[in-house]
């Protein structure tokens, strides 16, 4: 006897995003609060109902987050989550808020995140010290590899090897993103973008310039996860979780098993085999871009196109708008926002695909969409498949 589908019996009510881009006003509890308000409103749900707090932070001085967020906000959870695998967490925390609710720990489960990774002063290219025992502080800190640019480029400089792919083929992948955030009002970067002016920008880490390295900013956001049967009583169409997945394969990039073989390799598969479809059922994909190079081994990895031809796929337009494959129709981390994760805003532009919300950036008959994102040095990976109707 087969069990019952944990994802059947969770649905995503409403999401929402703090002020971003730079706030030097707000700290990032008033950023995880702010979003989380908006939300809960966007939900039409009490912030008395809300018995699951999910949440992270980048600050490595914030201990403890969902507990810092549930106390903030004055809510004492049944369920509480600060799952930390980077950009991806969000992603999984939502296959984890459906695995609590179909089990009974909780009903509604509050996702949040904040960050004023852009005000903030304490910022450096090699990031922060690592202990003396961790295997970054032994093997990558001392040959002086930037974080997280570097680790990310070794990766890109891989592929260029082993495929042939060009820093045209990335360029192509910021042009996307920076044509889909001049379409959206909030996108921190909206002026026009080049291939050639990709190609113009300095060099961060061989072979990323500067325009193949995500923006830095601050922001947050907030999604709220119920239990299905509370989907007549809301005010907007439920959005339906059809397939989740969640892996990590190292945490030092010298420890990644192959430079150009993400955890989408794993995840992609085990989330489109729960849902029942393939890639090819997609009509949407929010893709963490962080760098040009990982959506070029995500889009690979989760079977878009084969290994070594991400470079040929993202050619022609066609990610951008009026092309075939429509992706990050936000801007993505490239030129939407970025404060430090960026997952959390990848399933809030999808929820927002599906139900019909995005104005000029709306992407016509969007049924099924993709979120997966991506954690550390390429560390970790997890996948949501989301459609506008149940399965």
């Amino acid at each position: 006897m087969t069990a019952p589908d944990f994802r059947k019996r969770a649905i995503i009510a409403g999401v929402a995003e703090s002020d971003i881009g730079r706030t030097p006003h707000l700290t990032e509890l008033q950023l995880h609060a702010q979003a989380a308000k908006r939300a809960l409103e966007n939900a039409g749900i009490a912030k008395a109902d809300v018995d699951g707090i999910l949440s992270v932070t980048s600050a490595r001085a914030v201990r403890m987050p969902a507990i810092q967020v549930a106390e903030y906000l004055g809510i004492i959870p049944a369920y509480t989550d600060s799952t930390s695998i980077g950009g991806s967490a969000f992603e999984a925390m939502v296959q984890h808020a459906a695995m609590a609710i179909a089990a009974g720990l909780c009903r509604t489960c509050l996702i949040t995140y904040g960050s004023t990774q852009r005000s903030s002063a304490a910022r450096s290219l090699t990031g922060t010290a690592a202990e003396s025992w961790l295997p970054a502080a032994q093997f990558d800190m001392p040959y002086g590899l930037p974080m997280m640019a570097g680790a990310y480029a070794l990766a890109a400089q891989r592929h260029m090897h082993l495929y042939g792919t060009r820093p045209e083929q990335l360029a192509e992948i910021a042009v996307a993103a920076r044509a889909w955030a001049r379409l959206n009002p909030r996108a921190w970067s909206r002026e026009p973008l080049t291939v050639e002016d990709v190609l113009a920008s300095p060099m961060i880490s061989t072979p990323l310039r500067r325009l193949d390295c995500c923006l830095v900013t601050d922001g947050g956001g907030a999604v709220v996860v119920t239990s299905a049967d509370r989907a007549p009583d809301l005010p907007h169409a439920p959005i339906h979780i059809w397939g989740s997945a969640e892996a990590h394969t190292h945490s030092s990039i010298a420890q990644m098993p192959d430079l150009t073989r993400t955890p989408a390799a794993i995840t992609g598969p085990a989330a489109f085999n729960s849902a029942g479809i393939t890639p090819r059922d997609i009509d949407v994909a929010e893709i963490y871009d962080s760098f040009t190079i990982t959506t070029l081994m995500s889009l690979e990895d989760l079977g878009f196109c084969v290994k070594g031809e991400g470079g040929p796929f993202s050619e022609g337009g066609r990610l951008g708008p009026g092309g075939a494959f429509p992706i990050n129709t936000h801007g993505g981390g490239l030129s939407y926002t970025h404060p430090g994760m960026f997952g959390i805003f990848l399933i809030i532009e999808a929820v927002r695909q599906l139900r019909r919300e995005c104005g000029e950036r709306q992407v016509a008959n969007a049924n099924l969409a993709l979120c997966h994102g991506t954690g550390g040095a390429l560390s970790s990976g997890a996948t949501l498949i989301l459609g506008r109707e149940a399965r």
